[in-house]
């Protein structure tokens, strides 16, 4: 018995130095080379400082609206709904989505608006979406700020990121970095 307490004792106590000391302190070393010293990717606009890598919420229609979150774009329990696309209370949720985009966005057709306009990510808390969810809400936000609908489709080729070395996913708008650009026009 005494032949393996004490190697358990000793391993122990090496883990716990290991992943209370050691590790944390080398993640903290790593953050410290990241922008912003791990202290996120922020953004300062009017005053206010805001996560860019976090989704927010945007639904009034002068603004591009964000893809919906599961999580009430709650930061501190990022997760998705765990609904399956069978489900029955899902597929209600995800019609309601459909018909309220089809009201504040008329004349577009409901085979016109993308996915990602009416499902929510797996985390509850993308910042970005597809290139086509904000051509499809240029109608709507040109209208109500009295804006070409040129000049915005300027500003979405603008703010578009191009997939990772030009190979990797598809391309996107963080929706944030574009409101606040649409802001800036005026």
């Amino acid at each position: 018995m005494k032949k393996h307490i004490l190697p358990a004792i000793k391993l122990s106590f090496v883990t716990i130095i290991f992943f209370c000391v050691v590790y944390p302190f080398a993640v903290w070393a790593i953050a410290q080379a990241a922008p912003n010293h791990g202290k996120g990717m922020l953004i300062t606009h009017k005053g206010k400082q805001y996560y860019s890598n976090i989704g927010q919420a945007f639904t009034q229609d002068q603004y591009f609206w964000s893809r919906p979150s599961s999580v009430a774009y709650n930061a501190s329990g990022s997760g998705g709904s765990n609904k399956g696309p069978s489900n029955e209370a899902y597929l209600k949720e995800v019609q309601a989505r459909i018909d309220t985009f089809l009201v504040h966005n008329p004349g577009i057709q409901k085979s016109e608006i993308p996915v990602d306009m009416v499902t929510a990510s797996g985390s509850g808390l993308d910042p970005h979406f597809s290139v086509q969810a904000a051509k499809v809400q240029v109608k709507r936000i040109a209208k109500c700020r009295n804006i070409s609908e040129a000049r915005l489709e300027e500003l979405i080729a603008q703010q578009t990121e191009k997939p990772f070395m030009g190979l990797f996913g598809p391309e996107k708008i963080n929706v944030l970095k574009l409101n606040i650009a649409l802001d800036d026009l005026k």
